[in-house]
């Protein structure tokens, strides 16, 4: 079976590491990149099967900006972009995209808070997996 290859990208290298390690320990496989730029092409690229973008990179909005550009793209609209953020654990404010008016301004199926907890993460990821093959 092949193992379905998710973009992550994320400006902290140290947490890129950390997370690409902690998701390929859970039998993915991850490829990176270190700005909205790069992760940009890498996406187009390698048509990943699944994208975790930050949200604050070059600019506060990069991963927005990304999200929205994957989400627009043929093969990035059929395909769950989360968007991961410190911002709960940097503000204390709480936001995700579980209404659909927030997901057609986030542009991301999902919102992962960092630290990632890698079991809700997989569990999130596989969900999506499991509904695409129905």
């Amino acid at each position: 079976m092949n193992k379905k290859r998710i973009l992550l990208v994320d400006d902290d290298l140290d947490l890129l590491e950390q997370n690409k390690i902690l998701i390929e320990s859970q039998n993915y496989e991850v490829i990176t990149a270190n700005s909205a730029k790069e992760g940009w092409e890498v996406f187009k690229k390698t048509k990943p099967d699944a994208c975790i973008i930050d949200l604050i990179m070059e600019e506060y909005d990069s991963g927005f900006v990304l999200c929205h550009r994957i989400k627009k793209d043929e093969h990035g609209k059929n395909i769950p972009v989360f968007i991961l953020t410190s911002a709960t654990y940097d503000t204390g404010f709480k936001f995700d995209a579980s209404t659909n008016e927030e997901k057609e301004w986030i542009y991301a199926d999902e919102v992962i808070n960092k630290p990632v907890i890698i079991d809700e993460f997989v569990q999130k990821l596989e969900n999506y997996f499991q509904l695409k093959e129905k």
